[in-house]
């Protein structure tokens, strides 16, 4: 007594065939989209994290820079207020 048929085996054949191309055509558009999504982030000129984060570091450290300039010039700026004043005094001593 025959416990399979020929239709069950061929149909089984043929969807195991099946699911192969199916995870062929997965992987394959996998590949074609990661392509795509590269060239689109790459047309867009993102930067890296490494890139952000050193320019970032640079930025920092330019206002740092300004900050204390900022506060040199006015210290200079209050010594030249106050020299016309001691002059004076000079002149007057």
């Amino acid at each position: 007594m025959q416990t399979r048929s020929k239709f069950f085996d061929d149909m089984s054949q043929l969807m195991t065939n099946a699911m192969g191309v199916a995870q062929g055509a997965k992987t394959e558009a996998e590949t074609a989209m990661k392509g795509l999504v590269d060239r689109w982030m790459a047309d867009r000129d993102f930067v890296t994290r490494e890139e952000f984060d050193a320019a970032r570091a640079m930025a920092v450290k330019a206002r740092e820079e300004n900050a204390a300039l900022e506060a040199r010039i006015a210290a200079l700026e209050a010594r030249l207020a106050d020299a016309p004043a001691k002059a004076a005094r000079k002149t007057r001593e």
